[in-house]
């Protein structure tokens, strides 16, 4: 005896269960005080990671140390509580940064915020669109190579604060920031160059010893009591930004106009696409270390809701940040709610605490950036993928070089092309005539004819005056022109040709147009054309394609090679000559 099914159990879930945050999953599975305590100590451990890296990483992008602060609140409250990754800890993120400090530098503050408000809006519309799945399509080459970048440009941007250098506003370019420093060598002061190697090593010296310890916290903390305790004249919070605010902004929109808008609009999808990207290869990071998965289009609406309510309330983009999503794992979360008591931990410290801020130099938070950068460099993936297809090697440094000594957009697209072209060139590698004439890679030569068939055993079937080509693979717009330069090779004009579909699973505008092209140029030179082997589906889109009408009418289909042959038989036998 078989049991019953529940009908509603195979039943398929209505399309709003995609956007179901793990928030109200987590709580309708139960929660109890073991859990609870569990999430305080790992927001506890993730807070205190995230106030010093956040206000470091709020200057690096020419902001203020506060909008940092605000980010981790309302971002990251947001994101734990609609986020569709048990664990993601959501804030500012290094990715930002390039972007960002481009985006104040010529448009302020409030044109940041516009374009924050944008991307925000383009995230949510992304994941009611699905397009969280499309992520896995960007390459490993490409996203090697712009976090490789960034880390390159945010390591150079601390450079006038490590060494306690004056050098006035940067100019937005790599090499017009290291010509700005040596300009302003001068300046160096060897107290900020002490204080920052402190730092360094004290951050480097506990990761390696005492890896429970927060070493970021601990070399913030310590450098500021340095500083006030040996009276050191060098920049900080306080000096350089007058504090950071004890209570959290109120709401502001910001004056929009369109043609702000349309001016911001790249810059608002760079934003969503380096939220949307981070946030979902943060959240696979966060699946790998907890056995769960996550709802990648949920994602993609939480980060943009984050990083919408994170503008209106003063803060920078937002996203899900790998470093503190694997620490709030670690430190043995158990829901979303860890999560949300991180942001609020942030909020007291920021309440109680902030005046403390004002003391903190900043050739410490400098150190921070310097170990984020080499965090995020990626090393052994960029030796990797170097010692790989020289094609993917290639991406890697044209995306590497464009983000340093371009810009962040231009590395991303001229990347993800390339990208495209190799892997076009490559299916059109795998795309070959049974014949042993290659689809492309080889010109046609009018003398010297390469000879047809090979190895094949067809042949041995085929009636005089027939030829078959079989193609194995795609038939697509990189390989179309190249169907057309096989029938060029098969000379004299065959009676007869059939053309074996079997394996192709697909073909696309340009490789239909090719097709009826080949049609025709064999119609003209009066040989019959069969297709055989053609899976229902492709015999389906063809038909849909109005492929037989454009071709010039009476093709026909054969369902095998053995049933091509059958509708050849009034061709004579063949008789090959010794």
């Amino acid at each position: 005896m078989t049991a019953n099914k529940d009908p509603a159990a195979s039943s398929p879930r209505p399309w709003w269960h995609l956007y179901v945050p793990k928030m109200i999953t987590v709580l309708r599975q139960g929660y109890d005080l073991p859990a609870f305590r569990a999430d305080i100590v790992a927001a506890l451990t993730v807070a205190i990671v995230a106030i010093p890296l956040s206000m470091a990483l709020a200057i690096a992008s020419g902001a203020t140390p506060d909008k940092g602060l605000v980010t981790v609140v309302v971002a990251g409250l947001v994101i734990s509580l609609l986020s569709g990754c048990r664990y993601q800890i959501g804030g500012p993120a290094g990715a930002f940064v390039v972007i960002v400090y481009g985006i104040i530098a010529a448009h302020g503050y409030d044109g940041l915020v516009i374009a924050t408000l944008m991307a925000g809006v383009i995230l949510v519309a992304a994941g009611f669109a699905r397009l969280g799945d499309w992520i896995k399509y960007i390459p490993q080459p490409v996203i090697t190579g712009f976090t490789s970048g960034i880390a390159l440009i945010i390591f150079s941007s601390q450079i006038g604060d490590l060494f306690g250098l004056s050098p006035g506003k940067l100019p937005g370019s790599f090499i017009g920031e290291w010509g700005a420093f040596w300009r302003a060598r001068a300046s160096f002061t060897p107290a900020a160059c002490a204080v920052s190697a402190g730092s360094l090593a004290a951050i480097v010296l506990a990761r390696r010893f005492a890896p429970k310890v927060p070493a970021l916290l601990v070399a913030v903390v310590g450098a500021a009591m340095a500083a006030g305790l040996l009276k050191l004249k060098i920049a900080t919070i306080g000096t350089v930004f007058g504090g950071v605010p004890q209570t959290l902004p109120a709401p502001h929109w910001p004056h929009v106009t369109l043609a702000k808008m349309r001016e911001l609009l790249p810059s608002a999808f760079t934003i969503a696409f380096l939220a949307g990207l981070e946030s979902l290869l943060c959240a696979v990071v966060a699946d790998g270390m907890s056995g769960r998965r996550h709802k990648s289009n949920c994602e993609l609406v939480a980060q943009g809701v984050a990083s919408f309510c994170s503008a209106l309330f003063g803060g920078l983009p937002a996203t899900g940040t790998v470093a503190r999503t694997a620490a709030n794992i670690r430190a043995g979360a158990k829901s979303p709610l860890a999560g949300v008591m991180h942001a609020a931990v942030v909020l007291l410290c920021m309440l109680v605490f902030a005046p403390l801020a004002s003391y903190i130099p900043l050739s410490s938070l400098a150190a921070v950036l310097v170990i984020v950068s080499w965090d995020m460099s990626e090393r052994e993936k960029f030796r990797m993928l170097l010692r790989g297809p020289k094609g993917d090697a290639l991406v890697l440094l044209v995306t590497f070089g464009l983000t340093v000594f371009v810009n962040l957009p231009t590395a991303i697209e001229s990347g993800v092309v390339m990208a495209a072209i190799l892997f076009m060139h490559r299916m059109s590698q795998a795309v070959a005539m049974e014949t042993g004439i290659e689809m492309i890679g080889r010109d046609i030569d009018d003398v010297a004819q390469p000879p047809l068939g090979g190895k094949d055993s067809m042949r041995a079937l085929l009636p005089a005056g027939v030829e078959a080509f079989q193609i194995n693979g795609p038939l697509f717009f990189g390989v179309a022109g190249r169907l057309l330069d096989a029938l060029e090779l098969a000379r004299p004009a065959p009676k007869a040709f059939i053309l074996r579909l079997k394996h192709v699973p697909m073909v696309d505008a340009s490789g239909e147009i090719a097709l009826e092209e080949f049609v025709r140029r064999c119609r003209r030179q009066g040989t019959k054309v069969i297709l055989s082997g053609a899976r229902p589906h492709l015999r389906a889109l063809l038909k849909k394609m109005e492929f037989d009408k454009h071709a010039g009418g009476d093709i026909l289909f054969a369902d095998s090679f053995a049933d091509a042959l059958s509708a050849l038989e009034e061709v004579p036998p063949r008789h090959d000559t010794p």
